[in-house]
């Protein structure tokens, strides 16, 4: 009894899971900012070439409050949305085409997989030029750098549901909305959302390209500017918000696929 007692003790005095990662993190993150601090302090680097985290904390609140970031910051957020948005639609419904159509998948699945071996910079400028420096460019840039993991990710989670569950629900006389709805989506839920989670950072990058192409909005566009002018804090504070929003999206889909996945259980629920 006393043995169960001390045990039910522990058990309430260990902190969740969630507490112990975030402490981790946050100690990281100090770490990190103090070897920074420390290299800029020993080498006396010019603030142009790295300035140190109390210049860029200070150039955050300078952007901050004449309102440049929050709009710089909102005009990547609704590319990368879009992006993100029209990419995983089209890969997601052409995915499951390939899926079930292996003619389909021998005559255009060289051009998806040749495609992939263009740099994603090159295409850039050449959408910039068709489409104008605008939004819309940088949408389909998204799009397109989205696309192809969301693409995989899908045949593979499609093709991954078991034959006799098939054979099962053609013997239940399910029709193909039934199947699809029952059987497929919830077999390749996993594998598409982990395709999603690299698509969510992707489109971050992708945005980005865009605007460091050619923009005259968007955190890319910040980037040019503080180039332009050695003002390398505000680089810094670029850089850091579009890592804020890549880990931001990253959360977001990791949140869906607790919510979505959770009839699968975890492993210590079978122990």
């Amino acid at each position: 009894m006393a043995t169960q007692v001390k045990a039910i003790s522990h058990s309430r005095v260990k902190p969740p899971r969630w507490l112990t990662q975030s402490a981790w993190t946050l100690a990281s993150l100090g770490l990190a900012v103090a070897v920074w601090e420390l290299t800029v302090r020993l080498t006396r680097l010019p603030p142009f070439i790295l300035p140190s985290p109390a210049q860029v904390g200070a150039r955050f609140g300078t952007a901050l409050a004449d309102g440049s970031l929050a709009r710089h910051t909102l005009a990547t957020l609704q590319e990368v949305c879009l992006g993100l948005g029209i990419g995983v639609t089209l890969a997601t419904f052409l995915g499951y085409l390939l899926a079930r159509s292996p003619l389909l998948e021998r005559l255009i699945g060289p051009y998806l997989v040749a495609s992939q071996a263009i740099p994603t910079v090159a295409i850039a400028p050449l959408l910039v030029i068709w489409f104008g420096p605008g939004m819309l460019s940088k949408v389909l840039i998204c799009a397109l750098i989205v696309f192809f993991p969301v693409l995989v990710n899908t045949v593979v989670g499609v093709r991954a549901v078991p034959r006799d569950l098939r054979a099962l629900m053609h013997t239940l006389r399910a029709t193909r909305w039934q199947t699809l709805r029952y059987l497929e989506i919830p077999a390749a839920l996993p594998l598409f959302l982990g395709g999603l989670r690299i698509g969510a950072t992707l489109s971050v990058i992708g945005a980005v390209v865009g605007e460091l192409v050619g923009a005259d909005r968007g955190l890319g566009f910040l980037i040019n500017v503080g180039r332009g002018q050695y003002d390398t804090a505000l680089v810094f504070v670029a850089t850091f918000t579009l890592m804020t929003l890549a880990l931001a999206l990253y959360g977001l889909v990791l949140l869906a696929e607790w919510r979505l996945l959770r009839w699968q259980g975890s492993p210590r629920d079978h122990h």
